[in-house]
């Protein structure tokens, strides 16, 4: 197993490369660069979205080596256009640029945002709790509900149990995130009913005077709704998987030996089908969690005013601020590779019987 770890981890190296490679290709067709969003917030355009949208013919033109094809540059002296494109590096042909940035990445040194004069990682530090509070959470609460409701489902398959809650988690799995956490705004949020829960921040504004346990409940009392809204998708779709993994095994020779054998149903269920059953619910974590983690949370913090990770890189991707950009890419990507070998572990954990390495020989 060690040996299949180091080459998981080895293989991480290439993998990233690829993956910020393709990414940094794509930038650079990419319309209203660095350069050109400078320039309009210094002639008055600070909107974000104005160098995205583009006015004009010259609208899609990134050329970097040309300074009149910049939007609004006319106006302003050559030589600040050229201390502007070596400010931002881009006075280097993009072949150095990849290479100088990922031995940077490779020391863990991701630089200063473009627009906001501090560093990529503090800017992280600064969002990461709300990413954290909807991934840990949402994750944790989609499987402790997911697996037993599962288990119960395919025991119980057929029954009036197993209708009923099929139905309801079919509608779960309807309903797109953002229109639940809009319901639940409206209904418990203050919107047109129930003023029971707060509208936005993860905690109040008094939170440095409260208890431990004030502090504690203050935040369960914040993160309530997003966390529901962030976890709806998830669970109808680990429940339905849970159950369906569940029949497969009950179905095979191994449990109709074992019931033979006088095993309680109990036994049966938790000794011997749900070490197998659970592999494919394991495998699907890594996606579960980053899902959860970095994909869905840019409509839910938008809708709850929190700030984190997922508006952090929805602006910088808006406003061309490269660093926030493949900062975030390289540390999300190398984070769901980690993931992802720790998935392999719980394998391993779950059923010892399975050998990565002899597979692969």
């Amino acid at each position: 197993m060690g040996t299949y770890i180091l080459r998981r981890l080895l293989l991480i190296i290439p993998t990233l490369v690829g993956i910020m490679l393709i990414n940094f290709a794509l930038v650079q067709f990419v319309p209203g660069g660095p350069v050109e969003q400078a320039i309009a917030r210094i002639q008055g355009g600070g909107d974000v979205f104005g160098g995205f949208a583009g006015t004009g013919n010259d609208a899609g033109n990134t050329d970097l080596e040309t300074n009149d094809n910049y939007i609004g540059a006319r106006g302003l002296p050559p030589e600040f256009i050229e201390e502007l494109e070596k400010e931002f590096g881009f006075d280097k042909p993009p072949v150095e640029r990849f290479f100088n940035m990922m031995w940077n990445y490779v020391r863990f040194d991701f630089g200063e945002s473009y627009f906001r004069s501090i560093s990529v990682i503090d800017l992280i530090k600064e969002k990461l709790p709300v990413s954290i509070t909807l991934g840990l959470w949402s994750t944790l609460i989609a499987y402790l509900v997911s697996i037993p409701l599962g288990i119960r489902k395919a025991v119980r398959d057929g029954s009036r149990f197993d209708t009923w809650t099929s139905g309801a988690i079919i509608a779960a799995y309807a309903i797109p995130g953002f229109l639940f956490a809009i319901l639940l705004l409206v209904m418990f949020a203050g919107g047109s009913y129930w003023q029971i829960f707060p509208l936005r921040g993860l905690t109040s504004d008094n939170f440095d005077q409260l208890s431990l346990l004030g502090k504690i409940g203050d935040y369960f009392w914040h993160i309530t709704l997003p966390v529901l809204a962030s976890t709806i998708s998830a669970f109808a779709t680990l429940t339905l998987l849970t159950k369906n993994s569940f029949l497969d095994e009950i179905k095979k020779h191994y449990v109709m030996t074992a019931r033979a054998k006088g095993l309680s149903e109990r036994a049966v269920l938790y000794g011997h089908v749900f070490r197998n059953a659970m592999l494919i619910v394991i495998a699907g974590f890594p996606a579960v969690f980053i899902g959860v983690f970095f994909g869905g949370s840019l409509i839910i913090e938008t809708i709850f005013s929190l700030d984190g990770l997922g508006r952090l890189g929805f602006e910088a991707a808006v406003a061309r601020d490269y660093p926030i950009v493949f900062g975030t890419l390289f540390i999300f990507g190398l984070i769901g590779l980690v993931v992802g070998i720790l998935s392999d572990l719980m394998y391993v954990l779950v059923d010892p019987r399975i050998d990565f390495e002899r597979r692969e020989g």
